[in-house]
């Protein structure tokens, strides 16, 4: 199985946070750094978020 890269908007797409909240939580280390795809550009492995999105008990936690 490959394990896409996804860009910042489908990231933002499938938690519902937005831009701030998603750098906000990596700074605090509550969600997944992403990986380097090229000199300017960062991708998430869907596999680190699907395995974020399980992790979430409630709605409160994960949009923090």
């Amino acid at each position: 199985m490959i394990d896409k890269i996804l860009r910042r908007a489908a990231v933002e797409e499938m938690t519902g946070l937005s831009r701030s909240t998603l750098y906000r939580m990596m700074d605090r280390g509550e969600f997944p750094r992403p990986a380097r795809i090229g000199q300017r550009a960062v991708g998430w492995r869907q596999s680190s978020v699907n395995t974020w999105l399980s992790q979430c008990t409630s709605a409160e936690e994960c949009r923090a």
